[in-house]
């Protein structure tokens, strides 16, 4: 079953971001349940946030891996929504 995480960085925290950026892609590596991920981008061009598909067995599944994401270990996020996604192109 695939989950849609949307996540919104902290004012400011990009650097958080970076301080934990090869953490999040090892984790996304390793894990193996991520079926396609990448950074929101604000008018900048900056990471203002992230948008990851996982394929997994069920919500709970799902929240854990979020749960554990380097990312959100360090607090990056002001906001984090996870809702089950039905891919329909691609």
């Amino acid at each position: 079953m695939r989950f849609a995480l949307m996540t919104k960085d902290k004012p400011g925290a990009l650097q958080t971001r970076m301080d934990n950026r090869e953490a999040h892609l090892a984790y996304i590596a390793d894990t193996g349940v991520v079926e396609m991920a990448g950074p929101v981008l604000d008018d900048e061009g900056q990471m203002c946030g992230s948008l990851i598909v996982l394929d997994v067995d069920d919500l709970a599944a799902a929240q854990a891996w979020a749960d554990n994401d380097p990312y959100a270990k360090a607090g990056l996020f002001s906001d984090v929504t996870l809702r089950a996604w039905k891919k329909v192109i691609g």
